[in-house]
Order: structure tokens, then sequence, then C-alpha cells
């Protein structure tokens, strides 16, 4: 799903949604994917919050949103910064799962 949106950013193929923080002028610049593979259903952006906009990563930091049958969840995902996985794409919290994946 991240490469998948952070594709079509690039792209320029995504429609835009206009968020509420952090947007005074009222713009259409967060770019939104919908995708729904076996039953589930992801919606991709990217992080629009304080922390985000502090560190400068809102256009690194991938929030997605899924959910199937009721059983909804939400992950992010960042370039790692540090460490043994630094410039990898890593799911936060979940990152001794993607060392354990790493070549």
């Amino acid at each position: 799903m991240d490469r998948e949106y952070r594709e079509q950013v690039e792209r320029d193929e995504l429609p835009r949604i206009a968020p509420q923080r952090h947007n005074p002028e009222g713009t259409a610049w967060l770019p939104i994917l919908h995708s729904y593979q076996d039953d589930w259903h992801f919606t991709a952006l990217f992080s629009n919050t304080d922390r985000a906009h502090e560190l400068g990563r809102v256009r690194d930091w991938v929030v997605i949103y899924f959910e199937r049958d009721g059983h909804e969840g939400q992950c992010t995902v960042v370039t790692e910064y540090r460490g043994p996985l630094t410039g990898k794409r890593v799911v936060r919290g979940r990152e001794d799962e993607v060392a354990a994946l790493a070549p």
C-alpha cells in the first residue's frame, strides 16, 4: 500500500482532499488513495499530524487505514533514520519484524 500510494502521488494520479488541520487556506493538497484487495478496504494518505509537520516528515509518513468485515485498524509507514534499518521503509512499531525480513 505504501509503495502504491507514494508512486501514485509521484505521478499526480490521486484526488486531493482539503484537511481541516494545518491548512488555513482550505487548499485541497492531501492526496488520498482508496484501494480494495481481497475483501480489504485500504485508505492511504500522508500524515497531517502536528508531529509530522514539526519534523518535516509530512510527505514521508504514510498512514494506512484498513477494514474488513467490521475489523479495522491503522498503521504508519516511515523511512527509518537511525539504526540498522536506516533508509528503509518500516511500519512504525513493527521494526523488529521488518529487520527480521531484511537481507
